[in-house]
């Protein structure tokens, strides 16, 4: 399976909901896991963007859909980068 980076930006809309019901964020992973994507980290942070989640997803496609699927509510915004084991880059730089 593939690993992604995804930062997530909350909307105003999306921060009413988490100060709210701030249990929706594992109501969210919850979905997330069941679209077939494994949550492997997730954290907040403070700056440009409200939390980065390190997934573990079966294709491009699969995270695709998860990135537009949490996208389409309006809550938040995604950026969502493939990435790559540090020990499958040399031995890619090797060959």
């Amino acid at each position: 399976m593939a690993k992604f980076v995804m930062l997530t930006t909350l909307t105003d809309e999306g921060r009413k909901t988490i100060t709210e019901n701030p249990g929706r964020i594992k109501e969210v992973n919850k979905e997330v896991e069941a679209m077939g994507t494994k949550i492997l980290a997730q954290y907040a942070l403070l700056g440009p963007y409200d939390f980065v989640n390190i997934l573990e997803s079966p294709s491009n496609e699969a995270i695709s859909k998860v990135a537009a699927t949490l996208g389409a509510r309006g809550t938040l915004q995604t950026m969502t980068m493939a990435a790559m084991d540090i020990d499958a880059l040399i031995g890619s730089l090797k060959k």
